[in-house]
């Protein structure tokens, strides 16, 4: 794909998340008056990682285009740092924290969508805006690994970062519990604490696999193996 219909789709995506973000923010919903706000939520964090990465991707692009035919080595090393870090974002955030979102929010949903999305939402947060929030996210970033190669760190350094979000907010979650004696989501309440552990242990394998199968993927679209 040619690089302005790219440059083009991926700063509709970006605006899209911008769009999603505000109407969201804007929702006067008693969640977001309580101990951590919005930032207690994975999906909002999330949405967050994925209008960050765009816009990354979309200053790429940018600064892709600026520097081309362009000899100065100085500006092809920023560049370079530039594409980089987007790349890492793919690897790390983007991809295997989209999927895990998707995947586990619809799961549960299905089950029983009062342990993870009470029908009381319903008031506040449209249809719409729900899939922008739960949906959209895996075709976005499904459509950014079809269109442009992205280079993953190595395996190792590529869990670890993966492994250090999921710990990271596992602990934020229990945190907050610790303040405030609610658990986030719904969910939570019906466990038993040794059952929690498994929970939080079996969501930290889960987000390790989509890593890998990102990776692999990526591998597979662009045939790096050869």
């Amino acid at each position: 794909m040619a690089l302005v219909p790219c440059q083009v789709l991926r700063a509709a995506i970006l605006l899209s998340y911008c769009s999603i973000l505000c109407n969201y923010k804007a929702i006067d919903m008693p969640a977001h008056q309580t101990y951590g706000g919005s930032w207690k939520f994975l999906t909002f964090i999330d949405l967050v990682i994925q209008a960050v990465f765009f816009g990354i991707c979309v200053l790429t692009d940018l600064s892709s285009l600026l520097t081309k035919g362009n000899d100065s080595q100085e500006q092809e090393r920023q560049l370079k740092k530039l594409i980089s870090l987007r790349d890492w974002v793919m690897a790390v955030l983007a991809f295997p924290v989209g999927v895990f979102v998707v995947t586990l929010f619809w799961s549960i949903y299905i089950y029983d969508r009062e342990l993870v999305y009470p029908k009381v939402l319903d008031n506040f947060i449209p249809a719409w805006l729900n899939h922008g929030m739960h949906t959209t996210v895996l075709p976005f970033v499904l459509i950014e690994m079809r269109t442009t190669h992205h280079q993953y760190p190595s395996r190792t350094c590529g869990l670890a970062a993966v492994c250090t979000f999921a710990v990271g907010y596992i602990l934020w979650v229990c945190w907050i519990h610790h303040v405030t004696g609610v658990w986030v989501y719904p969910l939570l309440e019906h466990l038993s604490p040794g059952v929690k552990i498994i929970f939080f242990a079996a969501a930290t394998v889960i987000i390790n696999i989509f890593y890998l199968v990102g990776e692999v993927l990526n591998n597979y679209i662009w045939d790096t193996q050869k």
